[in-house]
C-alpha cells in the first residue's frame, strides 16, 4: 500500500492519497480544489487516479472531488447520510457511489469501511482502512475528517452560526457525543488521520501534530474523557471561535457543486494606466498584498491591504465580496499561488493582477501612521480618540484596553457605521497583522483620521498598559 498526506498551511487542511501498489489504483481523501499535487504524485509513482471521497460536505474550502471526476473520470464515494438537506446535488453524469454506515468499498486491495460519525455535520462519515493487499485482516487507521482531531473534536455550531440553520448546534453536540462512543470502541492502535491541524476554525484547540492514535486520543483528548451528555454538550459549545462568514458560501458551493477550473490566464498589468479603469468600477475590489509596513507608507486610495502571508486565505474569505470582481496587486512570482489560494475558498472572480510598481505611478497616494505603545498611552483616554480592538471575542474577553471598543475584523465592514467619523480611530489586534488589514479597510470606507497600533495588545501588555477583563 502507498500512503501520502498533503497539508495546506493557509487552511490548516489535510488531504490524503492511498494507492494499491499491486493494481496501481489510487484514491484521494478530502481533496483540495487544486488537484495538481495528486496528479503529480500519481504520475511520479505510476498510479492511476480511480477514486476520490469526502468525509462530509466541507464548509472551509472548496472540494476538488468534482474536478477529479471531471478531469480524470474517478468514481466518487460520497455520503448518503443525513436528511435531504445534506445530499450532494452535482452527481448527474458522474460515476458516483453513495455510501452509508457499514458500507465497504475497495480501491485495488485496500479496504475502506464507512462509519457514520455525525456531530460536526449530520452527513459526516469516517473511513476505516485495512491493507488487505499487504495481507492484513486488521484495520490500520481511520480517516476522521472533521470528526476527531488531534486533541479536539469537530465543532457542531458552524451550521447555526455561519449558515443560519437554527437549532443545529445543540443537536450536533448530542450527535457528537454518540459518535464518540462509537469511536472509543475502536482498537487503541488504530492511526487517526484528521482533516485539519492547528489553525483551523473547525475546532477550538486542534493540535499541530499531523496524526495520532485512537488510544492516545482516548487518554489525552478532552472530548473523549468520561463525562455525562449534558456536561459534554456544554463544554463542546463553550468558547468556540467565530466561524468565518465564507463558511456558509463554501457549504453551498460543495453541496451544489464547485465550478470546474480551467487553465485560463489572468492578465498581469504593469502600469497605473491599465489599473486605473478598475479603480472606478463599483463592482470591483482592488487588493494590495504588500506587507502592512509598505502599505502604510503609501497606497492607492480605496485599496484593501491583505498581505500574502499565512493568514491571507482565511481573511480573504472573511472580508472579500464574493459578488465582486477582484484585482490583486502582487509580485508576478506570487500570482499563481495567490490565484490558487483564492480559488481554494471559491473566490473565482479574479480578473487581473497588477505589479506593485503601479502604486508609485499613482498621481496621489494615501498613508497612515503606525504608532507604538507609548503613543497610544498618551491618547487612548482622550474624548476625541476611539480605540478599535479587532481581535476575536475570546481574546477580547481575556483582557483588553480599558477604553477600547470591540469590532472583530470579520465584522468590521458592516459595523463601520457604528464608528464615529469625528474622532481619531486607532486600530489594534494582538500583534499587528490583523490591524493592518482592518486599518486599510476602514480607511477605504472613509476614515481618514486613523492610526494603527503596530505592536498590538501583546505589546501593550508587555509594556505594562492597563488591562480590563470581563
Amino acid at each position: 500500500m502507498f500512503f501520502r498526506s498533503y497539508f495546506d498551511e493557509k487552511l490548516a487542511q489535510y488531504s490524503y492519497m492511498v494507492a494499491c501498489q499491486k493494481t496501481g489504483e489510487a484514491i484521494v481523501i478530502d481533496p483540495a480544489r487544486d488537484i495538481t499535487p495528486y496528479v503529480e504524485t500519481a504520475k511520479k509513482e505510476g498510479f492511476q487516479l480511480t477514486a476520490a471521497t469526502e468525509t462530509h460536505i466541507h464548509a472551509d474550502f472548496v472540494s476538488g472531488a468534482r474536478q477529479l471526476a471531471n478531469d480524470y473520470g474517478v468514481t466518487l464515494y460520497l455520503s448518503d447520510e443525513g436528511d435531504e438537506n445534506w445530499k450532494y446535488q452535482y452527481t448527474d453524469n458522474l460515476s458516483v457511489k453513495l455510501v452509508k454506515d457499514g458500507d465497504v468499498f475497495m480501491v485495488g486491495n485496500v479496504e475502506f469501511k464507512v462509519m457514520h460519525t455525525p456531530g460536526h455535520t449530520p452527513e459526516s462519515i469516517s473511513f476505516v482502512l485495512t491493507d488487505k493487499g499487504g495481507g492484513s485482516t486488521e484495520p490500520m487507521g481511520i480517516f476522521t475528517g472533521d470528526f476527531v482531531f488531534v486533541g479536539d473534536v469537530g465543532r457542531p455550531d458552524l451550521l447555526e452560526k455561519a449558515a443560519g440553520v437554527k437549532g443545529t448546534a445543540n443537536s450536533g453536540a448530542a450527535q457528537m457525543y454518540e459518535s464518540i462512543k462509537k469511536f472509543k470502541q475502536l482498537p487503541d492502535y488504530l492511526v487517526v488521520w484528521p482533516g485539519h491541524g492547528a489553525g483551523s476554525a473547525c475546532g477550538k484547540s486542534l493540535g499541530a501534530v499531523p496524526l495520532s492514535t485512537v488510544g492516545y486520543e482516548k487518554a489525552n483528548n478532552w472530548a473523549l474523557q468520561e463525562m455525562d451528555k449534558d456536561e459534554f454538550q456544554k463544554e463542546l459549545l463553550k468558547d468556540q471561535p467565530e466561524p468565518p462568514k465564507y463558511f456558509a458560501v463554501m457549504k453551498k458551493v460543495n453541496k451544489v457543486g464547485p465550478a470546474i477550473l480551467t487553465n485560463e490566464t489572468i492578465p498581469y498589468v504593469e502600469s497605473y494606466k491599465d489599473l486605473e479603469s478598475y479603480l472606478v468600477q463599483e463592482d470591483t475590489m482592488v487588493i494590495d498584498t504588500r506587507l502592512g509596513s509598505e502599505f502604510a507608507q503609501g497606497h492607492i486610495e480605496g485599496t484593501i491591504n491583505l498581505p500574502y502571508t499565512k493568514i491571507f486565505t482565511n481573511w480573504a474569505g472573511w472580508i472579500l465580496d464574493y459578488e465582486k470582481k477582484l484585482v490583486v496587486i502582487a509580485e508576478k512570482e506570487q500570482a499563481a499561488d495567490i490565484k490558487r489560494s483564492l480559488e481554494s475558498i471559491g473566490l473565482d472572480n479574479l480578473v487581473s493582477f497588477a505589479s506593485p510598481s503601479v502604486v508609485s505611478e499613482a498621481p496621489e497616494l494615501e498613508k497612515y501612521v503606525n504608532i507604538d505603545v507609548d503613543q497610544l498611552k498618551a491618547q487612548y483616554e482622550k474624548d476625541d480618540v476611539y480605540v478599535v480592538d479587532i481581535r476575536q471575542q475570546g481574546e477580547w474577553e481575556a483582557g483588553h484596553i480599558p477604553t477600547a471598543h470591540h469590532h472583530m475584523l470579520g465584522y468590521l465592514e458592516e459595523e463601520a457605521e457604528e464608528l464615529p467619523k469625528d474622532k481619531k480611530i486607532i486600530v489594534h489586534c494582538q500583534s499587528g497583522a490583523r490591524s493592518a488589514i482592518g486599518t486599510s479597510l476602514l480607511q477605504a470606507k472613509g476614515f481618514k483620521n486613523i492610526e494603527n497600533m503596530a505592536s498590538g495588545f501583546a505589546g501593550w501588555k508587555r509594556e505594562g498598559g492597563p488591562i480590563k477583563q470581563l
